[in-house]
Order: structure tokens, then C-alpha cells, then sequence
């Protein structure tokens, strides 16, 4: 229009700019999925959710992600249609990891970009709400590589943080360094604190004063590297992931102090963790292995080693974090903006068959009154969710 000595044609401007707006409004596709197994669809972030936590009072989870919030949501609200959840903002960063205080009046987050620890403080208001206050400081910067893992032991004494080189950083409540570990390893995959038994065991003294770091044990039986663990909630049972294309369940109810190993009870194929990075979870009881690789997530009985249930593409994106709640009941996973709930099936029909097994040694009628209670809870449990086997 110019060229040919006509004045542009405005409308036709701010048509052009009007849809371009609207083109860059639109948020992403939602993933859709669906199984008959799938209790909930948690849906609040605008972000990719990349961690999650669940309060050792088991009422909240925590979720993490990239749109510069942390939700905390009711885990009695689940099975709802309504899922209510509160926000936390992480200013001028957003958190990749959250780990929730023992006492649930708190939570840490690793900061993206920051490359350290956040502590957020909870202050329960009036209406049952809450406020959710940052310390005045962040901690110091100490990893020189990408962050592995963070958590708080149950005793409340001491945060861990693990990074990708060979480091293992146990800081105080403050956020002063106790002790550095150094692994030893290529490279750290992978760390956790247990609530009780500790490959590394961080000692204090009666008055409560930071001691040592001691080592503990071991566990050889791979043949490749590992891609990730996990402690039961008794810390009885370890299961372990490799590039081997084995998974492994160990009993870590040993005196290591007197130089006993763990015992390997257990080791089944998980094919697909030869060739992709792979997640874990153990159920709290040890009866029920999730693995998940790429979007898909598979569930093992870890007593026969057998895979009973198979979820296909359930996110997005590659699932960035799975974990059972507290009671066992659900499994929860992310990798895109949803949370995804599983009805745990493998864990009923454990119940099932131990209930079942401790029946015919039970010598007196009140023990069998309780078992047959647990077993007939199960057996409904299953059969409302349709997957009871004749």
C-alpha cells in the first residue's frame, strides 16, 4: 500500500496485532489422561511441576514448579471433585525441589537459578488458611555442580543436600555447614535420608550437639550404575534402579555397627532402565515398587517380584517425580502441569494375601477378628475399584 502511494491500512494492522496477541496468550495443551485406576488430575500450576512432597502428618503435598509458585493442597480433598491448594510465591526464582519440615510447620525449596536453599515458614490463620513467610536470608551458596536431591531428617537436627559431583552437604537449621561428605563416586545419582538406618549415619550428642558423620554400609549387587532409591518408611527395605536393567529390594534391618550387610531379598527386570533415566517409589510397607521411565509408570509386588499394573503415557512430559502418600493408598506422580492419583491395587491385594496367610497361623479369636477385618477392608477396596481377582 505504501509503495503504491496509499496510506497503510490501519485496521488491518491491529487485526494482524490483535491475533498475535491471542496467539501468544494461549497457554499449552492440557495432557489428557485417563485410566480406570486414576483417583485424581491436581490442576493449578501454569508451570511444569518438577517436585513433590508429602507432610509427614500425612494432610498436605507439596508441589513445586516453574512458574514461580509452591502449592500446598489437602490430601483429604483427593478423592473430591473440588482439590483445594494454597500458594506459596518464590520471589524472584522458582523452586526445582520441596521437602516439608518434620513437624509440617515448614518447607525448604532448592532455588533454579539461586543454587540454594529457601526455608518457608507456615503460620496457620484463623479461617484454617495459611501464610507462608521466606527467612530474611537465603543459605550461602556452597554446590559448584547441579543439585541431586535435598531433605530435613526426621529428628528435625539437620538438612542434607546433594550435588552431581561427589559432594553431600549436611547444614543446621541455620544454615551453617555441619559436614561435607564426599561420595567417593564418578558422580552422585541419587540421595535420601531415612528416618532411621543411614548409610552414612550424622551423630549427635546427648545435649543434641552435632558430632560426626560416620559411614555405615554399602549395598553392591548392581552391575551399572544407579539411577535412583528408596527407603521404606521403617527404613526395614531399600529398593534400588540401575542402568543394568535390574531392580533390586534389600533388607536394610541390619547391625551395621557390627559390619553386617544389607541382605538382597529380591531382584526383578526392569528393561527400560538400560537405555532411559529411570524414577522410583516404595510403598511405605515395602509390598509395592513403582518405577517410572519416559511418561509411563509400572508397579511390581515386590514379594514375587511380578508386574501388576501398567500406566501409559500418563503426562506430557517424561515424569519428573512419583511417591506414594503416607497411607500407602495412592501413588502420586508429575511431569507436566498435573498431579496424577493412582488407586494402589498391587497394595490391596498384598494386604489380601498376607491377611489371608496370617489367618490360617492365628491362634486366638481376636487376632483373627482383626485380621478378617483388614482382609475384608481390602477385598472392598478392590472390588469398588473393579480389579478384584477371582
Amino acid at each position: 500500500q505504501r509503495a503504491n502511494g496509499f496510506p497503510p491500512d490501519k485496521s488491518l494492522r491491529s487485526k494482524k496485532q490483535k491475533q498475535h496477541q491471542r496467539i501468544h496468550k494461549e497457554k499449552p495443551q492440557q495432557h489428557n489422561f485417563t485410566h480406570r485406576l486414576l483417583a485424581a488430575t491436581l490442576k493449578s500450576h501454569s508451570g511444569n511441576i518438577s517436585c513433590m512432597d508429602f507432610s509427614s502428618n500425612g494432610k498436605y503435598l507439596a508441589t513445586c514448579a516453574d512458574d514461580r509458585t509452591v502449592r500446598i493442597w489437602s490430601t483429604k480433598d483427593f478423592l473430591q471433585r473440588e482439590h483445594r491448594s494454597m500458594r506459596a510465591n518464590v520471589e524472584l526464582d522458582h523452586a526445582i525441589l520441596v521437602r516439608f519440615s518434620p513437624d509440617c510447620r515448614a518447607f525448604i525449596v532448592w532455588l533454579a537459578n539461586g543454587d540454594t536453599l529457601r526455608v518457608f515458614k507456615m503460620t496457620k490463620r484463623e479461617d484454617g488458611g495459611y501464610t507462608f513467610t521466606a527467612t530474611p536470608e537465603d543459605f550461602p551458596k556452597k554446590h559448584k555442580a547441579a543439585i541431586v536431591n535435598i531433605g530435613i531428617a526426621d529428628t528435625g537436627k539437620f538438612i542434607m543436600t546433594a550435588s552431581s559431583d561427589t559432594t553431600i552437604l549436611i547444614w543446621n537449621l541455620k544454615g551453617q555447614v555441619l559436614s561435607t561428605i564426599n561420595t567417593n563416586q564418578m558422580h552422585n545419582t541419587s540421595a535420601a535420608i531415612s528416618p532411621y538406618v543411614k548409610v552414612w549415619e550424622v551423630c549427635f550428642g546427648k545435649k543434641g550437639d552435632f558430632q560426626e558423620v560416620v559411614r555405615a554400609f554399602e549395598l553392591k549387587g548392581h552391575s551399572a550404575a544407579i539411577h535412583c532409591f528408596a527407603f521404606s518408611n521403617d527404613s526395614r527395605r531399600m529398593a534400588s534402579v540401575s542402568k543394568d536393567g535390574t531392580w533390586k529390594l534389600w533388607d536394610t534391618d541390619v547391625e551395621y555397627k557390627k559390619q553386617q550387610d544389607p541382605y538382597l531379598l529380591r531382584t526383578g527386570r526392569f528393561e527400560e532402565a538400560s537405555t532411559v533415566p529411570c524414577r522410583l517409589a516404595l510403598s511405605p510397607d515395602a509390598q509395592v515398587l513403582a518405577l517410572a521411565s519416559g511418561s509411563s509408570i509400572h508397579l511390581y509386588n515386590t514379594r514375587r517380584g511380578e508386574k501388576e499394573e501398567c500406566f501409559e503415557q500418563v503426562h506430557g512430559e517424561c515424569i519428573s517425580d512419583l511417591s506414594f502418600d503416607v497411607t500407602g493408598r495412592l501413588l502420586a506422580s508429575c511431569g507436566d502441569r498435573a498431579v496424577r492419583l493412582f488407586h494402589n491395587t498391587p497394595g490391596y491385594r498384598a494386604v489380601v494375601e498376607e491377611m489371608q496367610g496370617l489367618l490360617k497361623r492365628a491362634s486366638n479369636e481376636s487376632t483373627r477378628q482383626r485380621l478378617q477385618q483388614q482382609l475384608t477392608q481390602a477385598q472392598e477396596a478392590l472390588k469398588s475399584l473393579g480389579a478384584l481377582r477371582k
